[in-house]
């Protein structure tokens, strides 16, 4: 074994350069290992940012609407997502936002549809949990 490793490197040293067949399927097979691991970590990634988003935008949407309550005497009466972006929200790319206040005016709830998930996400005031 030794000796033919050995008449290899010789060959190589002759002249003879490059890769031989058995060596470039090896690095081919690595590489394809390699990607069937990377890819869907990479798409797993995708999709916990876009929740993300959708997440962060609850969150600053139901910090506008506090806003909103402090200048309305606490209530929310009449809310919309116009008046939520006067009160300094921006929604992310990709996010709808959809704003219903409760009939009583003390609640409201809040839901953020992403254009690149199946589920929305609710944000309900009087519990201040967001839910899918």
């Amino acid at each position: 074994m030794i000796a033919r490793i050995q008449k290899t490197m010789a060959k190589r040293a002759e002249g003879e350069k490059g890769f031989t067949l058995i060596e470039l399927l090896v690095v081919i097979i690595i590489i394809g290992i390699l990607a069937a691991i990377a890819i869907p970590a990479f798409l797993n990634q995708r999709e916990k940012a876009w929740v993300s988003q959708a997440e962060s935008d609850l969150k600053n949407a139901a910090i506008a609407a506090e806003s909103y309550a402090v200048d309305h005497n606490g209530s929310y009466t009449g809310l919309t997502l116009a008046l939520l972006e006067a009160d300094g929200f921006n929604s992310t790319a990709g996010v709808a936002m959809t704003v219903t206040p409760a009939a009583t005016g003390l609640t409201y709830t809040l839901t953020a549809d992403h254009a690149s998930l199946t589920q929305n996400y609710t944000y309900d005031s009087s519990t201040g949990v967001i839910t899918p």
